[in-house]
């Protein structure tokens, strides 16, 4: 078996490149940018170590990425790592690995215009996503209920009746 699934939470570095083939599909790429921040042990610095990725999304999730993102945009993209090979006009081999998009999810601040918030978009032809993770909500303010006294029960109450509902 086999699996081949990468999420991703981060930061547009460049507004999408868009390209609309002859067959009437659209395929969108742009770079993400994921920053990792740790401390260093012996002087107890902070470090960042930021990683970029290529992402390409096609079909619906392309013009998603025409329409809405941009650069600085936070996102978090579900897909697969793909990559390739080409010869470039010098004859010399070429190599990129991408990030195919199966599915896009916007996570602009309410303050950020023009980026619906807490839509996720799917490319149809792409397999099925998991959920993506469900933002977090403070509790709603209601007092908690408080639990009801009950009545012991003694063996007196229960009584000797012989009918119970065993079948043996």
């Amino acid at each position: 078996m086999a699996l081949n699934k990468v999420f991703l939470i981060g930061n547009v570095g460049k507004d999408p490149d868009v390209r609309h083939l002859e067959g009437g599909a659209s395929v969108a790429s742009f770079t993400l940018a994921t920053t990792e921040r740790y401390r260093e042990r012996g002087s107890g610095e902070t470090k960042e170590l930021t990683e970029w990725h290529n992402i390409v999304a096609w079909r619906q999730l392309a013009d998603l990425a025409e329409n809405f993102i941009r650069k600085g945009s936070q996102i978090f993209v579900e897909g697969r790592i793909r990559s390739r090979s080409w010869d470039d006009q010098n004859g010399q081999k070429r190599y990129i690995t991408e990030i195919l998009a199966d599915s896009i999810q916007l996570l602009g601040r309410k303050g950020d215009s023009a980026v619906p918030t807490g839509g996720a978009y799917t490319d149809p032809g792409a397999p099925a996503p998991a959920p993506a993770p469900a933002p977090r909500q403070a509790a709603p303010a209601y007092p908690k209920p408080q639990p009801q006294p009950q009545q012991p029960i003694s063996l007196d109450s229960l009584g000797d009746d012989d009918s119970d509902d065993l079948p043996f």
